[in-house]
């Protein structure tokens, strides 16, 4: 009886130990496929504040947690069930489909570049509404960033997929799930720490020692550069993840000189480096898949802006 119990008991544990492996194997693999969704998550980081200018400080987090809400929602109920789906039953449409999101991110980026040369920035559609106070101009800027989130969130989970695409169906669904969690909550708690920076600033600028002053000065100048930067460094890794996934899709379409290219110029630069190989390796693929962004999504703004102008002419 005690053996037989001895042996249950190391059954149990044998289960315990590979239910922690699969457990740390989900972890590990959802962080990858987070990571590579990072430009992504850069941009919805930068754009979601903007959603709650203007609005008073106590109504700040309450809407961020709304379009938190919302944007959880489109991942999981929305996002993910169409996701598994095709990637269970038509998985060859992964690549053109992330190649449609790619050229949205290449687009989305080399439009921002054009509207900071030009000057020519898109009226906002919010102008000339409701007072910013009323609680219908608080619901039509949550759906508005929802809206906005759905098309962001559409590309984080598929860029996700299409790292754990090898992966059994239940393993990557629970992936996903994780990342749609942790993206979530990485953004919108980043936002709210940004949004909220003010605040403290002002807050530490009144009322604190003099140090904490200076401190809470250095927050009430800092925070626009901080946001200055963020756009600056979320259209930059649209471009690079928007251009890389072009590239590596017009690879497995049989196209491979691009890629193949910009891989031996990088790795030739990372050889010429010595020490600092590694890094310059990747700045050159980073730096290539860039422009390659920029050259797609250069193409997209003509035909979407100048060509109807033309046009109209």
């Amino acid at each position: 009886m005690s053996g037989g119990l001895v042996a249950l008991l190391d059954d149990v544990a044998a289960i315990a130990r590979l239910a922690a492996a699969s457990i740390d194997d989900i972890g590990a693999a959802a962080g990858k496929a987070g990571a590579k969704a990072i430009g992504v998550v850069v941009d919805d980081t930068a754009v979601t504040p903007r959603y709650v200018t203007g609005f008073s400080p106590e109504r700040e987090l309450p809407i961020i947690w709304r379009i938190a809400l919302g944007s959880l929602r489109n991942k999981v109920v929305f996002i993910l069930p169409a996701a598994l789906l095709l990637s269970q039953f038509l998985p060859w449409l992964i690549t053109p489909l992330l190649m449609l999101g790619g050229a949205y991110l290449c687009f989305e980026g080399a439009e921002k570049l054009y509207e900071a040369v030009t000057g020519h920035h898109e009226e906002s559609a919010e102008g000339g509404g409701p007072k910013l106070s009323s609680a219908e101009h608080e619901k039509q800027m949550v759906s508005g960033a929802i809206r906005t989130d759905f098309i962001l969130s559409a590309e984080i989970m598929a860029i996700s997929l299409a790292e754990v695409a090898d992966q059994p169906f239940v393993s990557r669904a629970v992936i996903l799930v994780v990342v749609a969690l942790l993206i979530t909550a990485l953004v919108y708690g980043l936002v709210g720490l940004i949004v909220k920076a003010d605040d403290v600033g002002l807050r530490l600028a009144r009322t604190g020692s003099s140090a904490a002053q200076a401190v809470g000065r250095a927050l009430v100048r800092g925070m626009p550069v901080v946001m200055s930067i963020l756009a600056a460094v979320g259209t930059a890794a649209m471009l690079w993840v928007g251009g890389h996934i072009i590239l590596v899709g017009l690879e497995e379409f049989g196209l491979e000189g691009p890629q193949h290219a910009l891989h031996s110029l990088a790795e030739s630069a990372g050889h010429a480096a010595g020490a600092l190989g590694g890094f310059v390796t990747w700045l050159v693929e980073t730096l290539g898949s860039a422009v390659a962004g920029v050259l797609v999504g250069a193409v997209i703004v003509a035909v979407m802006h100048l060509v109807p102008r033309r046009a109209a002419h």
